[in-house]
């Protein structure tokens, strides 16, 4: 008879495993013993995955706030502290940042050596912006706190941000208004700074648009003249002459009426120049006088100071006005003080627009060798060799992109460019040299690999069915390429478009070699014809963060302008890639509902 517990099924899992070993040790046999491979489980591949992919999220992340936190806080006002040191010394600053380090001990005096070796040898120090490079030749400093004897923010100190020279931290100790010399009087000072950047403004008017002109007309003048001489064979192909001299003995034709009209311009020229002098004259009259913590003074003019505060006794809300009239300035000023102040409204056009123009090279590119790749080629060993081959050109590092991009568009077509179409201009290169078009078809180059794959893979995408259903009903195969095929595949062919866009904008080793400069003179649309400027240099937010935090004369005053052109130059590529997405998302629902 077969007891009850011998019919019941065996238990399963865990307590089936030590349901059988008990029974099997009870019976004396030998224990068999139940493990898994954990690689067989996949469970540690996947907490490695997660890991990885949690750590990619912190790390980014952080990056990010990082950024955000010392690119918001830039143009914050910050108090003004006089420090008083143990030797006496007294200085004035802004708080900048503070961190430990490892004095030099036998300097130390024996207090401050006992003090220092029992925190492990380590001590904390200050950076105070104390500004006034004029008077001191550096703009920080740092402070030990074992030097400091007190610490205090006195009402009477300012914080002036100037034309040129940087920041000046001090007391206003007179002004000198229309000549006449006077207390400070805060009403006056606020009214006569006000008039004198209006008195700056104007000048930089003059001088931008109409001794601009000018000067355009006069150098279109100029290249007409050596036109004509190259003509007449009287000058060749790059000569450097003595043009003016040539042109000044002719008496009719063209280049007696060129240089007619030269002297005309020359003549307007100089009555601008007159009213630009008689207003910085005016302008002279009108000064300030600032004096340091230490007593020394200077005495700029007033139209020099953008703009200034007491520091330690404006309100919130004055704080709230100063900290946006910062941020206005700096997306739509010219930057100053070796781009270490002001504003990167240049820059911010020549990213723009160079990516615009690399979008507008790229995507005709991109998308007609893809079509050509998937819809017509014969699939074979040489179209995998060249699949290849365009996979193997999104690894090749971009500067060698910029060298190929100076040698053959620059040099090699650019200087053909210039050879038949502008050789009056030589020596001197027109498009024989970096510029924007030069730029932006260097970066569609090292793009273009993300556009072909992409696009190649929506093509793919696209159902037989819709295709042989338009070739069923009578279409052509461009036909159907056209009216079916593309629309349903311009969705992955714009997310194609949008990494091209985030990689592009943010190169900035190509455009070193082709086109883009530290401070470019001129924008490369302007009012002048013929109005876009293809053969000019641009500034770039990518190249500007690099030239600031590197290449500046003190990188501490360059660190904030890094931080806050990075967060712009973040918020550029989110906003155009935001547009972009929505593109794309409308040409999904469009096309959500094929023909078939």
């Amino acid at each position: 008879m077969t007891s009850l517990n011998e019919q019941l099924p065996p238990a399963s899992g865990a307590a089936g495993a030590a349901g059988v070993a008990a029974k099997d040790a009870v019976k004396g046999r030998r224990v068999r013993r139940f493990s898994a491979d954990l690689s067989a489980t996949g469970e540690p591949a996947l907490w490695g995955f997660g890991g990885a992919l949690a750590l990619g999220i912190i790390l980014i992340a952080g990056f990010l706030m990082m950024v955000l936190y010392n690119g918001a806080t830039t143009f914050w006002p910050k108090p003004i502290a006089q420090v008083e040191l143990t030797d006496g010394t007294v200085i004035a600053g802004v708080e900048r940042r503070g961190t430990i380090f490892r004095p030099d001990m036998p300097r130390l005096a024996e207090d401050v050596r006992a003090e220092v070796e029992a925190n492990d040898g380590f001590a904390y120090r200050t950076l105070y912006q104390t500004a006034n490079f004029d008077l001191y030749g550096d703009d920080f400093q740092w402070v030990a706190d074992f030097e400091t004897q007190n610490v205090t923010q006195p009402e009477v100190f300012y914080y002036f941000e100037r034309q040129t020279w940087g920041v000046f931290v001090g007391r206003i100790a007179g002004m000198q208004i229309d000549g006449q010399q006077m207390d400070y009087d805060p009403a006056v000072l606020r009214r006569e700074q006000s008039l004198a950047r209006d008195r700056f403004n104007q000048i930089r008017r003059i001088e931008r648009t109409e001794i601009g002109r000018i000067n355009h007309q006069i150098e279109r003048e100029r290249l007409a003249q050596r036109r004509a001489l190259l003509e007449e064979g009287a000058l060749q192909q790059g000569e450097t002459a003595d043009v003016d001299g040539l042109a000044s003995q002719a008496r009719d034709g063209v280049l007696a009426e060129s240089q007619a009209r030269i002297q005309e311009l020359q003549a307007e020229f100089e009555v601008l120049q007159a009213r630009v002098n008689e207003i910085r004259a005016t302008d002279r009259r009108y000064t300030v006088t600032l004096e340091e913590v230490g007593g020394r003074t200077i005495e700029p003019e007033i139209s020099q100071i953008v703009r200034y505060f007491p520091a330690n006794t404006i309100s919130i809300p004055e704080k709230i006005g100063i900290y946006f009239s910062r941020w206005w300035e700096f997306v739509s000023a010219e930057p100053r003080e070796a781009n270490t102040q002001g504003g990167v409204l240049p820059a911010i056009f020549g990213t723009v627009a160079m990516t615009l123009l690399m979008v507008v090279f790229v995507a005709p590119f991109g998308v007609i060798t893809a079509l050509y790749l998937r819809e017509y080629a014969k699939q074979g060993r040489v179209t995998s060799i060249v699949r290849i081959s365009v996979n193997n050109l999104a690894g090749v590092p971009s500067i060698v992109y910029g060298v190929f991009g100076l040698g053959f568009f620059a040099y090699t077509m650019g200087g053909t460019i210039d050879q038949l179409f502008y050789p009056e201009a030589l020596p001197n290169p027109t498009f024989g040299k970096g510029g924007i078009l030069w730029a932006s078809l260097t970066l569609a180059l090292l793009t273009v690999p993300v556009v072909i794959v992409a696009t190649e893979e929506a093509l793919a995408a696209v159902p037989r069915s819709m295709r042989e259903g338009s070739l069923a009903c009578g279409a052509s195969k461009w036909q159907t390429i056209r009216y079916v095929v593309l629309p349903k595949a311009l969705p992955g062919i714009m997310t194609g478009m949008i990494l091209a866009m985030a990689r592009g904008a943010g190169e900035v080793a190509p455009l070193m070699l082709v086109g883009v400069v530290k401070l470019a003179p001129a924008l490369p649309i302007d009012g002048f014809y013929p109005f876009i400027h293809l053969d000019r240099s641009f500034m770039h937010l990518g190249f500007h963060i690099f030239d600031v935090g590197f290449q500046s004369r003190n990188s501490e005053a360059g660190k904030p302008m890094v931080f806050v052109t990075t967060l712009l130059l973040l918020a550029l590529i989110v906003a155009m890639n935001a547009t972009a997405i929505i593109v794309r998302n409308r040409l999904k629902r469009k096309y959500a509902t094929g023909q078939f």
